[in-house]
């Protein structure tokens, strides 16, 4: 796939390649949010959104406590919305107070599954990084360049991944 890069304004240009240096955020885990993300694998499979819920506000709190930037709001939903090109697995909306609103999904969209442990956890870490990119970072956009999925991967293991379960055991 080609980079789209040349089609953004300058400002935009800035902003991606401001994202694409940043390869990490450093995090300083509590033991609350350690015991969250311990805690999820087992969340889930009870397949009660709002429990859901609960402990993925507690790992965004937690880590944007950790960063000091203003706290985002958790929504988990149900099955994922699809359509040709595919399902969607979270969406970020800034707001203007600078908090913003991070909605995942639960359920596959195929076979109506709750979605695995790492793949959740990704996703919740994926949208909080939207939200970090114009809190922490102060991008005027937050664009999926290399750096940004270097983030993602960085504060996934900073937080308690690799677990047992990625690795198969």
């Amino acid at each position: 796939m080609r980079n789209f890069r040349h089609r953004l304004t300058r400002a935009q240009q800035r902003a991606y390649d401001r994202s694409n240096a940043t390869a990490s955020i450093p995090l300083r885990p509590t033991p609350r949010l350690r015991h969250a993300v311990a805690s999820l694998p087992e969340v889930l499979r009870s397949a009660d959104a709002a429990h859901v819920e609960r402990t993925a506000q507690v790992i965004a709190d937690e880590i944007a406590t950790a960063l000091r930037v203003p706290r985002m709001r958790i929504v988990v939903s149900g099955v994922r919305p699809s359509n040709a090109r595919g399902e969607l697995h979270g969406l970020y909306t800034p707001a203007a107070n600078g908090t913003g609103v991070l909605k995942v999904w639960m359920h596959t969209a195929k076979r109506g599954q709750v979605v695995a442990f790492k793949t959740f956890l990704r996703t919740l870490l994926h949208e909080i990084c939207h939200h970090l990119d114009y809190a922490l970072l102060r991008l005027d956009g937050s664009f999926h360049t290399d750096g940004f999925y270097k983030r993602e991967s960085s504060l996934f293991y900073q937080i308690g991944g690799p677990t047992a379960e990625d690795r198969g055991s």
